[in-house]
């Protein structure tokens, strides 16, 4: 009987486990995006010298 419940801690554990790997996988897409809009952002109000030339 004692298996059972080291086996049902174990599954809860490696629940718990893939549960948090999907939020930091959310969460770091989050960042991925938010970090694309704001260099989005910054590009659009200031121009890098690259854009300059290429409109000369």
């Amino acid at each position: 009987m004692g298996i059972w419940l080291e086996l049902g801690i174990f599954g809860l554990v490696f629940v718990f486990a893939f549960w948090q790997m999907h939020d930091v996988r959310r969460a770091q897409e989050q960042t991925r995006q938010q970090r694309a809009r704001e260099k989005a952002q910054q590009e659009a109000e200031c121009p890098t010298a690259d854009d300059k030339k290429e409109s000369v």
